[in-house]
């Protein structure tokens, strides 16, 4: 079996890594030369843990290759897997699929007898009726399937997710992709994984409601914590309370500054779009979006109230900028949107991330960066903490109330206990609890 996997970002490097780890040949194509050289000296261009030494046992194996060279890696396969981006259209809030309708005429143009054409991309319903149109056009007489396989990867975790997943949905209702879909998935077919066949369609939307709806829960909690600070009530007991019912669950019921990343953000929005499309409005998936937008704004402020109404000539130290622990990944983080009003405010800023930084720089240029905890309180009026690493967890709370020059505390993840925070001192914020 061979496999071709188009795009080296998040879903398509780790994917591409872990099948060669089941046994299968795997040749990862991008068009970036500067990308595919860096993962020839094993350097990741994404930070994901243990995703180095894997990669690197895998080529060393002759199971993994990278190249730019799409149609060689093309025309050798048996599957061909499209893992490019759709990000948001500017604009209008669909997403953009010209990167996986470009793949798709390529790969036309390269395939060599039956093939098995892929989508592991997040796409909206009905993507894959149009890769079948655009392949089919450019090569009316080829023998292949489309068949659509949606990614459910946490990023920091993304190995385990994908070698001991919780389910694998598979879109097609050709007999002959759903045999070649069951080869490559063998090594989950022995352990008894949960594979879902569905209709191709079917598939694509099963991606955007599984997104939506851990995006509503999130957003839920927000809310409830909100109306707990205003009520005298623990956030966490609630959550706790309820999750325990098991139609519920306890998952995504952590109150925060709102969701980011690559996906939440963008599916939510994509979703939102296609139901208007076809007219369908997702009335809760509005509100969700426009809560957690206004959610993420909101911190900001509460950063404000901890420093006496004004920031203006204050320097404000900042604990983490990606949108998530054990990922470098910045995109849609609440610390895009902290730190900007905060230097609107006129404050100083200054951030430490273990990961995030190169990333982050490009980003938020305008903010002074250090390369550990500790030196960003010195002489800092509040210590914000956005992201919860665990080296955050368990800071020496007596060095950093020498640190500060206000001991003013906001926590936007709640990683410590406020009684404890107030005994030691400090004028500590949180998230739901009184």
């Amino acid at each position: 079996m061979r496999i071709a996997m188009i795009g080296t970002g998040y879903v398509g490097l780790v994917s591409g890594t872990c099948f060669s780890e089941f046994g299968i040949q795997v040749t990862c194509v991008d068009k970036d030369a500067g990308k595919i050289e860096l993962l020839h000296r094993n350097v990741m261009p994404i930070y994901e843990p243990g995703l180095d030494e894997l990669v690197a046992s895998n080529v060393k194996a002759g199971r993994l290759s990278f190249t730019t060279d799409l149609k060689a890696a093309v025309k050798d396969a048996d599957a061909v897997f499209i893992a490019v981006g759709t990000p948001s259209r500017r604009g209008d809030g669909h997403a953009d699929l010209s990167y996986v309708y470009g793949a798709a005429e390529e790969i036309a143009d390269a395939m060599d007898g039956y093939t098995v054409i892929i989508t592991k991309s997040t796409v909206p319903v009905g993507t894959g009726d149009e890769v079948e149109k655009i392949i089919r056009a450019r090569r009316p007489d080829a023998e292949f399937d489309v068949v659509s396989n949606p990614e459910f990867l946490r990023e920091g975790s993304a190995i385990n997710d994908f070698m001991r997943p919780d389910r694998v949905v598979l879109g097609t209702d050709s007999e002959r992709a759903r045999a070649v879909m069951k080869q490559i998935y063998r090594v989950l077919y022995l352990i008894e994984a949960p594979i879902v066949f569905t209709s191709r369609r079917t598939s694509e939307l099963i991606k955007y409601a599984g997104n939506t709806f851990l995006a509503t829960k999130i957003t839920f909690i927000n809310e409830i914590a909100d109306l707990c600070e205003k009520v005298g009530a623990d956030v966490h007991d609630v959550a706790k309370g309820i999750g325990l019912d098991g139609r519920i669950g306890k998952k995504f019921l952590h109150p925060g500054p709102g969701y980011g990343g690559s996906c939440f953000p963008k599916d939510t929005l994509a979703l939102v779009r296609t139901a208007r499309d076809y007219h369908a409005p997702l009335r809760i998936i509005e509100t969700v979006v426009a809560v957690n937008d206004e959610r993420k704004k909101q911190m900001a402020e509460r950063v404000v109230a901890a420093c006496g109404g004004s920031v203006k000539g204050k320097t404000v130290a900042v604990l983490g900028l990606t949108f998530k622990p054990n990922t470098d990944d910045m995109r849609d983080s609440p610390s895009l949107d902290i730190i900007p009003a905060l230097k609107a405010a006129g404050a100083t800023v200054r951030a430490y991330d273990p990961e995030g930084m190169a990333e982050a720089r490009k980003l938020l240029p305008e903010i002074e960066y250090r390369d550990d905890a500790y030196s960003i309180m010195e002489g800092a009026d509040c210590l914000v903490i956005v992201t919860e690493w665990n080296e955050f967890r368990a800071l020496d709370l007596k060095r950093v109330k020498q640190l500060l020059r206000s001991p003013a505390v906001v926590d936007l993840r709640n990683l410590y206990i406020p009684d404890e925070m107030r005994a030691a001192g400090f004028t500590y914020s949180s998230i739901g609890r009184p």
